[in-house]
């Protein structure tokens, strides 16, 4: 059997050096021969797994579990279903992940000196913080986990300890002394001491905790590690696309929307069945932008597709509505929402839900929400949590007829905003501050202003703002649109406009719809009139 020799062979080796195609390719090539060994099963599941082949993955890792349990491995019986609750559970799918994870303690019963069990701690752990949000259970586990560590020295024990206890001292506000445990915990899986499947799901989770916190430059730092440790695997790697979704969400808080569009949609759809909700997070992503560029059924299509991942597509969703005016359904969206959260999920929804609270005058309520986060804020101590509070406060502040106070809390929150280079929220802190400095009698730093917020609106393609800020134009046209009409009064075809303008003919095409609605004509003869007639020539 010298073929199925050197198939085996090839595909360990290529499984060895992470060279997952090849390994894939030649162990399924072997099974047609033969059946596997439960470790070269093993590894044909972890390969298609990290190819992003995700039932071939799932039906290897189950028909290895079962030959394992029938062979009385309860140890490595237990493993592989840990594993595969790692696998369900980054899918989305968290009913087969806790049924694997049942599975995986049964057997584990009487066994709790072995390194398996302290994985079985680690998953159980992380569930409890996530879903409960409850540190206390934690330390236990991570005391536990420290001394199967001086039993059996596996480095991923101990990595698992101090990322338990980092976790459980951020979400208890202790977040200096939270970073210092997990850049700890980092140490065994940048020495590559960690396996890959697991040392991913680390790296994920700490750069979810930093988005989460609003902390954006430390986001970049573990992003940037996370982009470092997949360049050395296969391109195919599932956490390359992992990695790429968070750097598009920094992209996106940088203002680089074009590129963001073009690619996270796509990108997404590619995770959704290996990794469910870091899929709903690309798909956030894109809503928000969509949403803020003006395409409100794209938006409502994009946080459809978060809801479907399991993951709750606010704020965003809320402030769709908002902006559409219906601001009472908005605020009963974010209330909903806000009585299901943790502290942690709570902050991203406040300031919304302090602003759409006003529009539907109620300041006692926008006074709680502003409360609460100015309380989060002080607790967790992140920049995120500290900008969104003082902006919040300005809304009060303003609307109350602060307008000094407010323009102070706008300059606390414009400074952080800046280090973390949140281009949006800058242009919407100089928005604010136009209005207190009108309410101040300071016109010419109000007009300042006002051109700062509007010149980043316009680079980003915040139309709606845009739209709010112009000088206005008749019939409701937007400076675009304005363009549009002018050049196609005096003769200029699709094409011509397309050219001078630098668009395509399929946009001048729906420009044209929409300002033949506004002004209620139906043809360019009509238009170039109504254009003549208001002066737009």
């Amino acid at each position: 059997m010298p073929e199925l020799d050197q198939l085996l062979t090839s595909g360990r080796e290529a499984f060895a050096r992470r060279d997952w195609p090849a390994a894939a390719n030649n162990l399924a090539a072997a099974a047609r021969q033969a059946p596997l060994s439960t470790r070269d099963l093993e590894a044909l599941a972890s390969s298609a797994w990290w190819l992003g082949n995700v039932p071939g993955a799932l039906a290897g890792a189950e028909e290895l579990y079962r030959r394992l349990n029938d062979a009385g491995d309860r140890p490595g019986a237990a493993m592989t279903a840990i594993n595969l609750s790692l696998r369900w559970g980054t899918r989305g799918d968290l009913a087969l992940a806790s049924g694997w994870l049942n599975r995986a303690r049964r057997n584990l019963d009487g066994l709790e000196n072995i390194p398996a069990y302290g994985y079985l701690l680690y998953v159980e752990a992380s569930m409890s913080l996530d879903f409960d949000g409850d540190a206390a259970p934690v330390a236990g586990a991570s005391a536990a986990l420290v001394e199967l560590w001086r039993t059996h020295r596996d480095p991923a024990l101990l990595c698992f300890a101090r990322i338990l206890s980092g976790l459980a001292l951020v979400r208890s506000g202790q977040t200096a002394a939270g970073f210092s445990d997990i850049d700890e915990a980092m140490l065994p899986v940048l020495a590559g001491e960690v396996p890959a499947e697991w040392s991913g799901d680390i790296y994920c989770t700490v750069t979810h905790l930093c988005h989460a916190l609003g902390d954006y430059a430390r986001m970049r730092a573990w992003t940037q590690a996370l982009e470092h440790w997949t360049s050395g695997l296969s391109r195919t790697f599932v956490y390359a696309r992992v990695t790429r979704v968070h750097e598009l969400q920094l992209l996106s808080t940088e203002g680089s929307w074009e590129d963001v569009i073009r690619e996270i949609g796509p990108l997404s759809e590619e995770l959704a069945a290996a990794h469910g909700w870091m899929a709903g997070t690309g798909f956030y992503e894109l809503g928000d932008i969509l949403r803020l560029r003006g395409d409100s059924s794209g938006a409502a299509r994009a946080f459809s597709r978060v809801r479907g991942t399991g993951l709750d597509p606010q704020p965003g969703e809320a402030l769709l509505l908002h902006a559409a005016g219906h601001h009472g359904q908005a605020l009963e969206q974010l209330s909903r929402s806000l009585g299901e959260g943790n502290p942690l999920d709570r902050a991203r929804l406040l300031l919304p839900a302090t602003e759409i609270a006003l529009a539907c005058r109620q300041p006692d309520l926008a006074a709680a929400y502003c409360g609460e986060l100015e309380q989060i804020a002080e607790r967790f101590a992140s920049p995120g949590f500290l900008a969104w509070a003082s902006h919040a406060r300005a809304h009060l502040l303003l609307s109350s007829g602060m307008p000094a106070e407010a323009a102070a809390a706008l300059e606390s929150a414009a400074r952080i905003y800046r280090s973390q280079r949140a281009r949006y929220s800058i242009a919407q802190v100089h928005e604010l501050l136009a209005a207190c400095r009108t309410s101040m009698h300071q016109q010419a730093a109000a007009e300042a202003d006002m051109a700062t917020a509007l010149a980043i609106y316009r680079q980003l393609g915040a139309l709606p703002d845009v739209r709010r800020l112009e000088p206005g134009l008749p019939g409701g046209l937007t400076a675009r649109e304005a363009e549009v009409l002018a050049l196609v009064s005096r003769g200029a075809s699709n094409r011509d406009v397309a050219g001078a303008l630098v668009l395509s003919e399929k946009t001048v095409g729906r420009h044209l719809a929409n300002i033949f609605q506004k002004i209620g004509v139906t043809s360019r003869t009509g238009a170039a009139g109504w254009a003549r007639e208001h002066r737009l020539l």
